[in-house]
């Protein structure tokens, strides 16, 4: 449990660092912070006294207690300090350690260290690496979103970023309610040739495993419909299996229940990546479940993982350490003072065949 003065330097913090708190603003007295916390007087003192030590506040004897613009003021002013930071939904698996490199060879070519935090896609960890970034003062900023797909509580951190003049990009997705530079997979597109190369092996009955919290996975699901569409298949939703975040360790038990139920009704499967084709397949091998033989499974994203499954995964390229490079070489443009950077970038995705599409005999 927290000491109660770090309660209050945790919650004046935030406040400042979103902006709640403007540089200049007076904060509330000590008695009224006494009154709102429920804490004695000197608990708000060594509170104020540690947010002062920080630079986040001063006071004025007689006057009250002011936010300091001090913490604003960057520890990277010399050229060999400069530090963007970087936060990614998750560090050390699938495709982001090939991201990360190519964000970090682009830094290294201009001097630039790099600062690293991920969320592990929790909104609440995400507003503590903002709020890490806005106290370190990092020069720019590349964010992978988290929860994309849904509303997020932390756009006043990223409002904060634009005020302060720090250039930020987002990768992989981007939020609707901010205008911001994004580097994406054009998600839609992926999905639609996933789709679309199982219909053309004869398959008409194709389900879809989506990720629904993400903007990755809503796009995903609408490039399946599309293909759906445009070969006059009808959408099945007994044949949609979705999950987000919180789920996720409960897929497997989800899979196996979702492919009991549809074994006979199923040909193919549209997979929301390669993470979840590998564990497609090893639900059909609990089950007894022939891949391709009696289903047929497509992954996206190109890892690691299509490439060392016990059956070589049929997937869709993700450019990953280019994405990267490009993200990073775009906020080191802007801090260079280049004009007309563009404002968004899809990379068009291409089929890689593997050994789980199998073709449909058309009798």
């Amino acid at each position: 449990m927290k000491p109660k003065y770090q309660v209050i330097i945790d919650d004046i913090k935030s406040r400042i660092l979103s902006g709640t708190y403007a540089v200049g603003q007076q904060i509330p007295t000590e008695s009224a912070l006494q009154e709102s916390y429920g804490v004695s007087r000197q608990t708000v003192r060594k509170a104020i006294l540690e947010l002062s030590n920080e630079g986040l506040l001063r006071s004025e004897k007689g006057s009250g207690t002011y936010v300091s613009s001090q913490y604003r003021n960057r520890p990277g002013g010399s050229s060999a300090n400069r530090t963007i930071g970087v936060i990614t939904t998750y560090i050390s698996d699938y495709i982001f350690p090939s991201i990360i490199r190519g964000i970090e060879r682009r830094l290294g070519e201009d001097n630039y260290s790099l600062l690293l935090a991920s969320t592990n896609n929790d909104v609440a960890q995400e507003k503590k690496a903002l709020e890490m970034m806005l106290s370190y003062g990092v020069d720019g900023l590349i964010v992978e979103p988290t929860k994309s797909n849904q509303y997020n509580p932390n756009i006043a951190y990223y409002l904060a970023f634009k005020e302060q003049n720090v250039p930020f990009a987002m990768i992989n997705a981007y939020y609707e309610e901010l205008e911001v530079p994004f580097f994406c997979l054009d998600d839609v597109q992926s999905s639609y040739l996933a789709t679309r190369e199982l219909i053309a092996k004869g398959h008409t009955q194709i389900g879809l495993i989506a990720k629904m919290d993400d903007r990755q996975g809503k796009y995903r699901m609408k490039g399946y419909i599309k293909a759906l569409g445009e070969a006059r298949l009808r959408f099945d939703p007994e044949l949609l299996l979705s999950f987000d975040t919180a789920s996720k360790p409960q897929l497997a038990t989800a899979l196996d229940d979702f492919l009991r139920e549809n074994r006979e009704a199923l040909t193919a499967l549209v997979c929301y990546n390669d993470e979840v084709g590998l564990e497609v397949m090893q639900a059909c091998r609990r089950l007894e479940i022939a891949i391709p033989d009696e289903l047929s499974i497509i992954g996206q994203d190109n890892s690691y993982i299509a490439k060392t499954a016990p059956i070589r995964l049929a997937t869709l390229t993700h450019p990953q350490e280019q994405m990267g490079r490009d993200a990073a070489d775009w906020v080191i443009k802007h801090l260079q003072g280049k004009k007309d950077l563009p404002a968004s970038n899809y990379y068009p995705p291409a089929l890689i065949p593997g050994e789980t599409v199998k073709e449909m005999i058309v009798e």
